[in-house]
């Protein structure tokens, strides 16, 4: 039995990253066929004012290339392969023909597109990621973007930079905001979070070690999004304090799970 009477949402973390390259096209589409509520991706901006889905400052983990991605126009960024590194069931050997939804580049623009053709709701978790160059001209594009761009489910940004979810905020009080934790602060160990966030998400370990922090974050009117949860042992405990969310790499399995816990 859990403590959250309602249903906990199912965050695909880069997709389904487990069974395809982070942040492909390919591996949001199958976090989408495998029931995933929402799709978790980070935001970067290039060189010539693009969004792209790719979570490193540097491309030299996720691509063949090098490099900053601010420092990259997204037509070099189109040439590199982003996703050989993973081969097409989760291992390290590289497909015989590369399929580009598996190693192309993908836009922020691109991954709303699909979204939008989902042929149901589904929610979009977008993380701003800090510091970079460009400051405050991401939560602007961003949110240019996204009115350009509606999708028929919610859309939150998240960020571990206060200061990021305070530009969104300002500019679009409508979109929630998710202020990420790593570890709790003294003055967010009561539940309070920074002016501007409005959804607690605190790593898998911050709740490992104080697990009745979600009890008082929800006591102070907010949500709870707990990242990375992927083992068994941690779904469980996420069920069984009655988290709002939480964010995957193996949303059918944990969706699974989840059902089976009731």
């Amino acid at each position: 039995m859990t403590a959250n009477r309602g249903r906990i949402e199912v965050i695909a973390h880069r997709g389904a990253s487990e069974d395809a390259p982070e942040h492909s096209l390919a591996a949001y589409r199958k976090a989408i066929a495998d029931g995933a509520d929402a799709l978790e991706c980070d935001v970067r901006l290039t060189a010539d004012g693009h969004l792209v889905c790719v979570h490193d400052r540097r491309v030299n983990r996720t691509s063949n290339g090098r490099g900053a991605v601010s420092a990259l126009e997204l037509a070099q960024l189109a040439e590199l392969d982003f996703g050989s590194w993973m081969g097409p069931a989760g291992t390290a050997e590289s497909p015989d023909a590369a399929d580009p939804e598996r190693t192309t580049v993908l836009t922020l623009e691109r991954l709303l597109r699909l979204v939008a053709e989902a042929g149901r709701p589904v929610d979009l978790a977008i993380e701003t990621k800090h510091p970079t160059r460009w400051a405050g001209q991401v939560e602007e594009r961003l949110l240019d973007l996204l009115r350009r761009h509606p999708v028929p489910g919610e859309v939150r940004v998240m960020s571990f930079s206060a200061r990021s979810l305070r530009r969104v905020r300002l500019a679009a009080p409508d979109v929630p905001t998710v202020y990420l934790m790593q570890f709790l602060l003294p003055r967010h160990r009561a539940g309070r979070l920074p002016a501007g966030s409005g959804i607690a998400g605190p790593g898998i370990r911050v709740l490992r070690r104080d697990p009745g922090y979600v009890a008082r974050a929800q006591a102070a009117g907010h949500r709870v999004h707990v990242w990375t949860v992927d083992e068994p042992e941690d779904v469980e405990l996420c069920a069984r304090l009655g988290v709002d969310a939480v964010i995957t790499n193996r949303p059918l399995t944990v969706r699974d799970q989840l059902n089976r816990l009731g």
